[in-house]
């Protein structure tokens, strides 16, 4: 959307880090869900928008140094759209400076992820240590402030395009971050925010670097980048062309399906409908035949001219 967006990153303490690493995929999701419950809360609420915003959420899971720190970057736009689609910016951005305050933010994110992570251990849904006291640590977590920062607004829809591109597949360490790598240790360079974001350099045995670096290993099939408000799966386009409508701005084209065929030749040059012995005759697609169960007839799709299937 040709909107401002903002920038928030939303963090779980470090005494949590134990219970996170033993329900990775249970706790991961209930850091986006309470992300985003903050976020669409306040910003449905009149004194603050009143509108539903857009929210891109990305899980990242490291520090500098490859240590364990779960946290989720939320790009969320400066305004929303109400029930008829009209757009609405928000009222209080300029004054603030940044999306919303962090006194409003973090009791409403830290009340829903502990509100509900106690639920799932009274369930049996998440496991805990056996060293754990559970209620004295709960009662700790509460006390305790997390932080929710909230950086300056993005320059635009371009800058938005551009951090995406570069974070959403990012791994825990960049190449061009190892400075040395030798049979016993990886050196490597980091930037301290503790220290005024200053570039140092660590090392760490191979055990060591490997053991960090598996920490950020994906449960198998986990969606790391979702979206939540305006931008829900649901009927999402529809909805962003209603209210692109409705802001007197030109709609989003349908999207166009290539053939991976053009695909392959556009990205890697290589033409896969040629014949693979004479290199000069190409190969046109005329049946499927299927599998067969044993003793069953014959199941085949042949191609119509019009390019589709005839039983």
């Amino acid at each position: 959307m040709p909107v401002k967006y903002f920038h928030t990153v939303f963090t779980l303490p470090h005494e949590l880090n134990s219970l996170v690493m033993g329900n990775r995929t249970a706790l991961f999701t209930l850091l986006f869900d309470s992300a985003a419950y903050c976020l669409l809360k306040l910003c449905n609420d009149p004194k603050w928008l009143g509108a539903t915003p857009s929210i891109t959420a990305v899980l990242h899971t490291w520090g500098q140094q490859l240590s364990f720190h779960p946290h989720v970057h939320c790009i969320v736009s400066g305004g929303g759209a109400d029930h008829n689609n009209a757009w609405h910016n928000l009222k209080k951005s300029e004054r603030y400076g940044f999306l919303l305050p962090y006194k409003v933010m973090e009791p409403i994110y830290k009340g829903h992820f502990l509100k509900h992570l106690d639920k799932k251990i009274l369930a049996g849904q998440v496991k805990i240590p056996e060293n754990c006291n559970w209620k004295q640590l709960k009662s700790h977590l509460y006390e305790k402030q997390w932080l929710v920062y909230a950086k300056q607004p993005m320059g635009g829809v371009s800058q938005v395009v551009e951090y995406l591109g570069r974070y959403t597949h990012k791994v825990a360490i960049s190449n061009y971050r190892i400075l040395k790598v030798n049979q016993h240790s990886v050196r490597f360079r980091y930037k301290d925010y503790a220290d005024n974001g200053k570039i140092k350099t660590t090392t760490l045995s191979l055990q060591e670097f490997v053991r960090r670096f598996e920490q950020h290993i994906l449960p198998k099939g986990f969606v790391k980048m979702r979206h939540y408000g305006i931008l829900g799966n649901f009927k999402r386009k529809e909805r962003i062309n209603r209210i692109l409508d409705s802001m007197k701005l030109p709609l989003h084209p349908p999207t166009v399906l290539i053939p991976y065929a053009i695909r392959m030749l556009e990205k890697y040059g290589v033409d896969i409908t040629l014949c693979p012995h004479c290199k000069k005759g190409h190969l046109l697609l005329v049946a499927i035949v299927l599998p067969l169960n044993k003793g069953s007839p014959v199941n085949a799709k042949k191609i119509n001219k019009n390019g589709a299937f005839n039983a």
